[in-house]
């Protein structure tokens, strides 16, 4: 399994060779991130909540939403490698903050 920073990497390479850096600023990142989001709900439209969970959907189910995450994730980590954000302390930094928003008894927790 690769790290994320061997995925950052990776993603950089994969990018440079084909000359796709001036394609990849943040608003057109950002704009994917979005299309590929969309994507990933659609593999999931009309599904209740039963039928979307994973014991009940198919393996073909399965690997098409896989691959909509992947293409979520891809554009997620592009966009953090161009404008240098560390997404790793980035979300850590944010859970910090959620927790002192939503403290666990606000939200019923034991």
């Amino acid at each position: 399994m690769a790290d994320f920073e061997e995925l950052k990497l990776r993603l950089r390479e994969f990018a440079e060779f084909r000359n796709w850096q001036k394609l990849h600023d943040p608003k057109n990142l950002a704009m994917a991130i979005a299309s590929e989001a969309g994507e990933l709900l659609a593999e999931l439209r009309w599904l209740n909540t039963d039928e979307s969970a994973p014991s009940n959907l198919s393996i073909e189910q399965v690997a098409a939403i896989a691959d909509e995450m992947a293409d979520v994730l891809i554009f997620l980590v592009r966009m953090a490698d161009v404008m240098n954000v560390d997404l790793v302390d980035a979300a850590l930094a944010k859970t910090q903050r959620n927790k002192a928003r939503f403290p666990a008894s606000r939200q019923g927790a034991k």
